[in-house]
């Protein structure tokens, strides 16, 4: 998969999403939604960097090979809740290999800024605690393609599943609509439009990063 560099105006991102109010307790939680293979946890790893070093909390963690989309139950009671309350989250991530929870507890403090990233991270039992909704703008196919193409013919079995689980879970319970910014792909980095949720009809950011 191939990634892009972190470039300067991913700065102006980040002070415009320091400067949101918070949305959770303390915290200013910003979903980087989108389909499967669009490049979210790239991204997310750039923008937490130019936010000085962000927590970014993955949904893989919470979901599972049964549940692939029926994790906000879990991402509520160890997470947001805490967070909500000014306190420590302490959570058991979801190891994809030995299909089992971990038995050792990670913590995320109350940071400034924290970016939840994964499909599905915009959904509606979620984004009431947001202070930003982020989409990466990538058709469903494009993104597929792609991710088949990163993960190899070894994970075709579990994309056969979950294709039509993301397209259930987007049709039930759809995120872009909701965002207020959309992520585009470019070949010199990344770049930035007012989502369908803008209000101001402004992009917070330079157009292109």
């Amino acid at each position: 998969m191939r990634t892009y560099p972190p470039v300067g105006s991913l700065d102006a991102l980040a002070r415009h999403l320091c400067a949101l109010p918070p949305s959770c307790g303390p915290v200013r939680l910003v979903a980087v939604d989108g389909h499967a293979g669009s490049g979210k946890t790239t991204f997310a790893r750039h923008l937490a960097e130019a936010l000085g070093g962000a927590p970014v909390l993955h949904t893989d963690d919470f979901a599972t090979h049964e549940e692939l989309f029926d994790w906000a139950g879990r991402l509520h009671s160890e997470v947001l809740t805490p967070l909500a309350e000014g306190t420590t989250a302490r959570y058991a991530p979801y190891d994809w290999v030995e299909r089992r929870f971990a038995t050792a507890r990670r913590r995320l403090d109350p940071a400034p800024v924290v970016l939840l990233e994964g499909v599905g991270s915009g959904r509606r039992a979620v984004r009431p605690r947001l202070a930003r909704l982020l989409w990466m703008d990538l058709p469903a196919r494009d993104s597929w393609r792609r991710g088949q193409l990163r993960d190899g013919p070894e994970l075709s079995a579990f994309w056969d599943g979950w294709l039509p689980a993301e397209r259930a879970h987007f049709a039930a319970d759809p995120s872009r609509p909701h965002a207020g910014t959309l992520v585009r792909q470019r070949k010199e980095g990344y770049e930035a439009l007012p989502g369908p949720a803008a209000t101001d009809g402004n992009t917070p950011w330079p157009h292109t990063a």
